[in-house]
């Protein structure tokens, strides 16, 4: 009896989360994301370890952009599938699992979801100064992502903090807020979590198959190397950003994200 790689790909993604956020615990190596003093630094092993830099190549270059890498390499899968395997509901799952990503990252009828989950969890849209004055500025300005300065918002920099915004070099204006201190669910957990299910899952037909194209081989192996960056980044996601909570409740947000999938 053949094991389904569904479940390979969701074992393999709990034991790496599992691992690398106990790791964090045992050594100290996570930052938290939802502090706004220590989120403006550089991690506290940005100069020995180079992942928990977030100018990394693997950050900057596919985990910043995963779901146009997970949208390619299913295209390249399902474009030169054979025809009886180039189905509509295959891209209707795609289609869905897109919705469930902007929808949670990017617009929800306004906020996107896990932004509104930062604000109802106690979350506050904050403005940091290179003097390292911390304060609060209404939520507004973070959903509509409003970058600020003394001369656009000149009402925002008065009383204590007007002393605070002078040391801010011009390079530094505007400034855009961030929503930080309420629950910061791992986005990228997240979005990780659901792109290696679900390529995983496409990815499930071909194995199955007794033969392949020339370029339909060349789609899977671009899905397998793709699956394995996606499970290497969810590692050194769980290593070195988020505390543990945070990071499971984006390992869950993933999970059902991809089940809805199953309904479609």
């Amino acid at each position: 009896m053949s094991v389904d790689v569904r479940y390979l790909a969701l074992g393999g993604v709990t034991a790496i989360l599992l691992f690398g956020t106990l790791y964090s615990v045992a050594y100290d190596t996570y930052l938290d994301t939802s502090n706004p003093v220590l989120t403006q630094l550089p991690h506290h092993l940005h100069t020995t370890h180079y992942f928990a830099n977030k100018a990394n190549i693997l950050n900057l270059y596919f985990i910043k952009r995963a779901w146009g890498w997970t949208s390619a390499a299913f295209l390249t899968l399902w474009l030169t599938s054979p025809p009886h395997k180039r189905t509509v509901h295959r891209v209707i799952k795609w289609g869905v699992e897109t919705a469930v990503w902007l929808v949670f990252t990017s617009w929800f009828f306004g906020p996107a979801l896990l932004e509104r989950l930062t604000a109802a969890s106690g979350g506050e849209c904050t403005v940091t100064l290179q003097s390292g004055t911390v304060f609060t500025v209404p939520y507004e300005y973070c959903f509509t992502r409003t970058a600020i300065s003394r001369e656009t918002h000149p009402s925002l920099f008065v009383g204590p903090f007007a002393e605070s915004s002078l040391w801010v070099p011009d390079d530094r204006l505007p400034v855009l807020p961030r929503l930080r201190k309420g629950h910061d669910v791992s986005g990228h957990v997240f979005l990780l979590t659901m792109s290696v299910l679900f390529l995983v899952d496409q990815i499930r037909g071909s194995l199955r198959a007794r033969t392949w194209s020339l370029a339909h081989a060349c789609a899977v192996a671009f899905n397998i190397v793709l699956v394995a960056i996606w499970l290497f980044a969810i590692s050194t996601t769980s290593v070195y950003f988020h505390s543990p909570f945070e990071k499971f409740t984006g390992y869950l947000l993933g999970v059902a994200g991809y089940a809805v999938t199953l309904l479609s």
